[in-house]
């Protein structure tokens, strides 16, 4: 059955895909699924600059933009597909792969968590938004201490699967900081950041000290070391950028081609960072009765980021003599 679901993988994704927008629009139609934020009405601007609307969409362009990440994720079903035509499977994101259908599935889920989130300014909204961010980010850096902690596939299935659902529960009944003070994504961020210097760079010595480098992330987001020390109650998270140390105890057995994949999907991601820190009101680049809306572009331009990443980890290759 898991063999003849994998020969379908990219057509189902593609009508999940195509199912969920048509569901979307009918059930905001009926006006079903439609709410507001709080003390926010048709005609105000959103807390993501763009005019609040009394459509479907509370915020077309932010919402709309989100589709990227869904056809995303279909392009790279389309090349998995085709990889398993002509029997290609170099490594473990070539071909139908257990572990390559999660993560073009996660892309694609972005575009929907998002969109519920900017489409119907609901609680519910935003947890999908939320969890759909944390279902994509944590796969880089498990796949990372999976290579160098020697898990099985079955095994990582199970890590991430019990993260996602302690998260997903955690986030419904707790909010954002998860009831105990911790932004999963931002931290996720430094884990990938920091798991990826090993897996490239792992030495005894480099395994111990890696998790400063998750300072250094932390500074390019604007969270200075002197705020975290100074704060220590609140940034009780940084112990937790040696988890990588902790959980990568052997050099890995692959090794991957950085250029210019990896760093093109990291000055992207950069990039639309940026361009998200405009999209706020206020701004000088917030105009709400535009089309074009920063927070779309981020959309757009980290959609892009998940395609490049995708095509770094596809240069992945087995280390001779391990």
């Amino acid at each position: 059955m898991s063999v003849k679901l994998n020969n379908h993988a990219y057509p189902i994704a593609t009508a999940v895909s195509i199912l969920f927008l048509l569901i979307y629009a009918f059930l905001g139609f009926l006006g079903i699924t439609l709410g507001f934020e709080t003390n926010e009405s048709v005609g105000d601007i959103s807390r993501w600059c763009e005019r609040v609307s009394g459509g479907i969409f509370r915020e077309p362009s932010n919402a709309i933009s989100n589709i990227g990440f869904m056809i995303s994720g279909l392009l790279m079903f389309k090349v998995l597909s085709k990889d398993k035509e002509i029997g290609l499977k170099l490594n473990q994101f070539h071909g139908m792969t257990p572990i390559a259908i999660l993560y073009a599935s996660a892309v694609i889920y972005l575009g929907p968590g998002s969109m519920l989130m900017h489409g119907t300014h609901t609680e519910w909204g935003e947890w999908a938004d939320n969890l759909s961010m944390i279902m994509y980010i944590i796969i880089p850096w498990l796949l990372n201490v999976k290579d160098m902690g020697r898990w099985s596939v079955k095994r990582f299935f199970f890590v991430y699967s019990s993260i996602v659902i302690v998260y997903a529960i955690s986030r419904w009944f707790f909010g954002s900081g998860l009831g105990i003070n911790l932004d999963l994504f931002g931290v996720s961020i430094s884990l990938w950041i920091i798991s990826e210097i090993l897996y490239r760079f792992w030495t005894p010595f480099l395994r111990w000290i890696s998790g400063l480098l998750g300072f250094v992330v932390a500074a390019i987001f604007g969270i200075m070391p002197t705020e975290i020390f100074l704060n220590l109650h609140e940034y009780w998270w940084i112990i937790l950028f040696w988890l990588p140390a902790v959980l990568s105890y052997r050099a890995p057995n692959n090794k991957r081609t950085y250029s210019p994949w990896f760093f093109a999907g990291m000055l992207t991601y950069l990039l639309a960072f940026i361009i998200w820190l405009q999209g706020y009101p206020n701004s000088p680049y917030c105009n709400p009765d535009s089309f074009i809306q920063p927070h779309a572009i981020w959309h757009l331009v980290t959609a892009l980021s998940t395609w490049c990443f995708f095509k770094f980890l596809r240069t992945e290759e087995k280390i001779k003599n391990i």
